[in-house]
């Protein structure tokens, strides 16, 4: 387990409708940060921890953590999440690409900024089709590699300031995407407003982020981490995009990426008539109680069941003598085996395709991060997904593992054996 908990800031309003401090449903106790892989040299120093609790805000229902750290705390120089090493992630943000393109109609005189660019993995497909691009990532691992690869990347953090900096520099954006980051972003109010005044007249602003209905309903607890501020439903996404002049157009679902995602596309108040996709999701979470805190109030004991049964398992296979490694040094990983209880005494190894990662270990569980080849050369009787949500990509890959008798562990959303 973790080391002892040091001090972060408490939250003590909403952090969307500056509301009442948030109302707290889920404590998965003090947890290193997530995605703070440890280096060999490091082994003998306690990761600093911290709390790691979940509330509902009655006001607006955005779902956020009670306790927060700055973020560049989080997203620092060794901040190791590159999109590109996923293949499925690749694969969605060229049929992004495309469809964004034949519906807005861009061209070589077209505008797309993303925001958290990242790798620019996605940027990229717009670049080798002749539309201008614009990065923002503030990591400077990420943001040097999509440089390499022709992308244009501001290594900044985006907000109303910069927004405005780039307006004042003649640009305008025709589209802007935000892929998974609006759940990390600690000024949500700054982050929208930074749309409203980057984005033209008649422009589009796409926000991807797994909604909190599929956390839910799927008991994936390890999507909490420090890095991940806010967890959205689209009733609280579209009480914040009306408070900065943005309207709901449409809604698009991925039940089948990251645990469950929404697309929400937004525009300019009365600039672009929305689909009938707006109001059906909207009227289906309110259905489902995701604006009303009875709804979560039971998810703590949930998650307590899925742990238990996960720690049993594992260590029943270790009492017969089994062996078992992970697949997927990820920060939802770092949250299950921390917050669980899970460390080398049950696992003895955790592989990764991310060459950045590889060499390292998780923080808190200790474990050594290994090139995906060790599976062969040690065969593991078998392999936990610790990166449950690309399970079907993992499992197509390791199917000589599995011809040789491995079998696999998938723990959400109820520990499973395959």
């Amino acid at each position: 387990m973790a080391g002892e908990a040091a001090a972060a800031t408490e939250v003590t309003t909403c952090r969307s409708c500056g509301g009442e401090r948030p109302r707290p449903f889920l404590s998965l106790g003090a947890t290193p940060i997530a995605n703070r892989l440890v280096r060999a040299d490091a082994l003998d120093a306690v990761d600093p921890s911290f709390p790691l609790e979940v509330g509902f805000c009655e006001s607006c229902a955005l779902v956020q953590l009670t306790h927060v750290l700055p973020a560049d705390q989080i997203f620092d120089e060794d901040y190791p999440y590159f999109s590109s090493f996923s293949d499925m992630l690749v694969r969605h943000a060229e049929k992004q690409v495309i469809d964004l393109i034949e519906s807005r109609n861009l061209g070589p005189t077209s505008l797309v900024v993303e925001v958290a660019s990242n790798d620019g993995y996605l940027l990229k497909a717009f670049v080798e089709r002749g539309i201008p691009v614009l990065g923002i990532e503030p990591t400077p691992g990420p943001a040097s590699a999509a440089r390499e690869i022709g992308v244009p990347t501001r290594e900044e953090f985006f907000g109303a300031e910069l927004a405005q900096r780039l307006v004042d520099e003649g640009l305008r954006a025709d589209v802007i995407i935000a892929n998974n980051v609006m759940a990390h972003v600690p000024d949500l109010n700054s982050f929208v407003e930074g749309f409203s005044i980057l984005l033209k007249d008649d422009g589009v602003v796409s926000v991807e982020n797994p909604g909190v209905g599929a956390l839910l309903a799927h008991t994936e607890f390890d999507t909490v981490y420090h890095e991940h501020f806010c967890y959205f439903s689209t009733i609280a996404v579209e009480a914040l995009m009306r408070r900065h002049g943005l309207e709901l157009v449409g809604v698009t679902e991925f039940p089948e990426l990251h645990g469950g995602t929404l697309r929400w596309r937004m525009a300019h108040a009365g600039a672009v008539t929305p689909d009938e996709s707006a109001g059906r999701v909207l009227a289906a979470e309110r259905a489902a109680g995701l604006d009303s805190f009875e709804r979560y109030g039971s998810f703590g004991a949930e998650v307590n069941e899925l742990q238990t049964q996960l720690r049993a398992l594992l260590t029943d296979l270790k009492a017969q003598g089994r062996t078992v490694a992970a697949y997927g040094a990820a920060a939802k990983g770092a949250t299950l085996l921390n917050s669980t209880g899970i460390n080398t005494e049950l696992i003895d190894f955790v592989v990764d395709r991310n060459v950045h990662k590889q060499g390292k270990y998780m923080p808190g569980a200790r474990l050594p991060i290994l090139p995906p080849e060790a599976l062969q050369e040690r065969q593991p009787d078998y392999l936990l997904l610790l990166a449950w949500n690309v399970k079907n990509e993992i499992m197509a890959q390791q199917a000589e593992y599995a011809a040789r008798g491995g079998r696999f562990i998938v723990p959400v959303p109820r520990p499973v054996v395959l």
